[in-house]
């Protein structure tokens, strides 16, 4: 696929009109991108290198949950389109629970992940709540604390290569990949400025992650982007309070901003390119 193709793919199944697209829109033509027969030929031409390599490589970083974003088709306000690759490393940060700034879709090229969804209720887990902003297009994230809140995790789903999902922007989740993967990541219009950001508290409760298999049968990132806010579970309390992970001690602390981003090499950029086009077998 040539990328002017792949374009007119996005804007035909995103929509040109005021309204924002669905997350079924989102997760169609992502779903659609990510086919081998599609996605292979669209990255062995991109890792040539010589379209709009400059703006990819500036918007393409080392997520602090350590994972990379590549950016595969600029297209703001209406669209980014990514490569994500979790390295799937051994004590890896898990991200904490949150929402975006857009309607998502993500589809798994190679892997899997697992997605636990969450909404606010009184007989939820304890958490602390912040509002999450970004100081411009690759810019620093900044984290304000909000208040106390509880969550309860409503379900968990496997997706493993071929599946893809959908999610609105409020929608609250986690995302944990437990070994090497790549996804194909889809940012659309921001319908908002800030994300929501909670993490989880510990001290008087055990970590939600222990009661995983109530409700529901028993993936880190998350946005968003980008435009994602995908929790970012690292750094220093002011008070020491806080610790990586994204643990609150009770009480909690006002929690420190992530840590800047760290932009990908252009050589690190194409070589990573470069291996999804050939297991892909392009």
């Amino acid at each position: 696929m040539q990328v002017e193709e792949a374009r007119r793919l996005l804007v035909e199944g995103l929509g040109a009109g005021p309204e924002p697209p669905s997350p079924e829109s989102a997760r169609q033509v992502t779903a659609e991108l990510a086919h081998p027969g599609t996605l292979g030929p669209l990255v062995r031409r991109l890792s040539v290198g010589d379209l709009e390599l400059a703006e990819c490589v500036r918007l393409s970083y080392r997520h602090v949950l350590g994972f990379d974003k590549l950016l595969l088709l600029p297209g703001a306000p209406r669209f980014m389109l990514r490569i994500h690759f979790w390295h799937g490393a051994a004590g890896a940060v898990s991200e904490d629970i949150h929402n975006h700034r857009c309607a998502i879709a993500s589809a798994v090229v190679r892997g899997r992940v697992r997605m636990e969804c969450y909404e606010p209720a009184a007989d939820g887990v304890p958490a602390v709540a912040y509002r999450e902003t970004i100081d411009g297009p690759g810019g620093a994230w900044r984290l304000r604390r909000v208040g106390d809140a509880r969550l309860r995790l409503l379900h968990t789903e496997q997706y493993g290569a071929g599946r893809s999902y959908g999610l609105a922007a409020r929608t609250l989740h986690r995302v944990v990949s437990e070994e090497p993967t790549v996804t194909l990541f889809l940012e659309t219009a921001p319908q908002r400025s800030v994300t929501d950001v909670y993490v989880r508290s510990r001290g008087r409760v055990r970590d939600c992650s222990s009661d995983r298999h109530s409700g529901s049968d028993r993936h880190s990132g998350g946005d968003p982007d980008g435009t994602g806010g995908h929790g970012r579970a690292v750094g220093t309390g002011r008070t020491g309070e806080v610790r990586a992970g994204g643990e609150v001690r009770a009480g909690g602390a006002e929690r420190a901003d992530p840590p800047p981003k760290t932009p990908l090499p252009p050589a690190v950029y194409l070589a990573e390119l470069d291996a999804l086009a050939a297991s892909l077998g392009y």
